[in-house]
């Protein structure tokens, strides 16, 4: 598989990581498939023109080296947008930014960019503001996605659940 040299030096030395000290937001994502997981958070603020912009974020991502560089990018591109402009970033855009991904790692490109939509949805929500109609569907995609993969394996997560618990001593006999 090979990476362009802007992903791996995304990875190598990757942008706003971390957990970002007060956070207006978070978006969390993850896909149980592969395993990857960010949060990805925003510091909201209004500029001089008094509109919402993404003042600051960053982002902690267990994962591959796409799922690192994809984080280090959404977080590069989503700085300084106002909350529309945001939402309008894609996993296209993340990835392009990146000069391309292999077809079997673009997940990454849209698990950084549904984390950054979920952000978005998490601060609206908690100022009681309206939801865009984009923005809802994208978010109720996601939710339906995540349930979809939580049925399917739920058996393997429930089994998964059930081993290693502190107060299950395993038997002697």
């Amino acid at each position: 598989m090979m990476y362009t040299e802007k992903v791996v030096e995304h990875f190598r030395h990757p942008h706003n990581m971390g957990k970002l000290a007060n956070y207006s937001a978070v978006g969390r994502v993850g896909n149980i498939l592969c395993g990857d997981v960010m949060w990805l958070y925003i510091r909201v603020e209004k500029d001089a023109q008094g509109r919402d912009i993404i003042a600051d974020v960053s982002w902690e991502t267990f994962g591959c080296t796409a799922a690192i560089a994809t984080s280090s990018m959404v977080s590069d591109l989503a700085k300084g947008k106002t909350l529309e402009e945001a939402i309008g970033i894609s996993n296209r855009d993340v990835a392009d930014e990146l000069g391309g991904l292999p077809p079997i790692k673009m997940h990454c490109s849209g698990l950084a960019a549904d984390a950054l939509n979920e952000a978005i949805y998490e601060y609206l929500t908690k100022e009681g503001r309206p939801i865009p109609a984009a923005l809802q569907a994208r978010h109720d995609h996601i939710q339906k996605d995540m349930a979809t993969l939580e049925e399917r394996y739920k058996v393997f997560l429930d089994r998964d659940a059930t081993k290693g618990k502190p107060d299950e001593a395993p038997s002697c006999s």
